[in-house]
């Protein structure tokens, strides 16, 4: 009996602002229905977006999730992203019979029965596919964010830890979007008045 396996991959563990996206994408056993799939790091912006509706289309199941700033720092950023994936599952546990996990690591309480694959964006093409939504999805939202904050260039550095976003940071401070909890952030926060915080940025207690 052929398997339906739910691929779970994330972006946006790394960057000082911005949502971590986890996404979980299931085909139908057999040949995959999407050619041209690969890590998303390994594609273009042009590749993705192009591949992205794609795999909406011929996805058994898909479900995106996005884990916002302020639960990153609530929760901090590991288990913010196993939150992500285990929602992410859940969304389309109706349509797997098993899931594989990007990294070593597997959230607690899954659904169904779920392993962790080590480099699993370069082996499996469900992961694969979920990787592609997750970073597509998240620099879409990161431009939403630039036009909102436009000081910072989000759509050029998508919240990662850039020169031009540190040197943002240090001339402007934070903004809503920005995780409290990574270290340049609260550097940042400690260097900026609170009169000179934007609009709507409450300081920490």
């Amino acid at each position: 009996m052929s398997l339906r396996v739910a691929g779970i991959d994330e972006a946006g563990r790394g960057p000082l602002a911005g949502p971590v996206v986890v996404a979980a994408v299931v085909f139908a056993p057999g040949r995959t229905p999407v050619n041209g799939l690969d890590d998303s790091k390994a594609l273009t912006a042009r590749k993705r977006e192009q591949l992205y509706p794609r795999i909406l289309e011929r996805a058994l199941a898909w479900k995106i999730v996005f884990v916002e700033a302020d639960e990153i720092d609530r929760r901090n950023i590991f288990q913010a992203t196993m939150h992500g994936m285990r929602e992410a599952l859940l969304g389309v546990a109706h349509m797997a019979d098993r899931a594989r996990i990007d990294g070593n690591r597997l959230p607690q309480d899954l659904p169904c029965p779920a392993e962790a694959w080590v480099g699993g964006d370069a082996r499996d093409r469900s992961i694969m596919a979920a990787s592609i939504l997750a970073k597509v999805a998240r620099d879409a939202r990161m431009r939403d964010l630039h036009a909102q904050y436009p000081q910072y260039g989000f759509d050029r550095h998508k919240g990662y830890p850039s020169p031009l976003h540190l040197d943002a940071l240090r001339r402007f401070g934070p903004c809503p979007a920005h995780r409290r909890s990574f270290a340049p952030v609260r550097a940042a926060l400690a260097a900026t008045p609170v009169q000179g915080a934007l609009p709507g940025f409450a300081p920490p207690d």
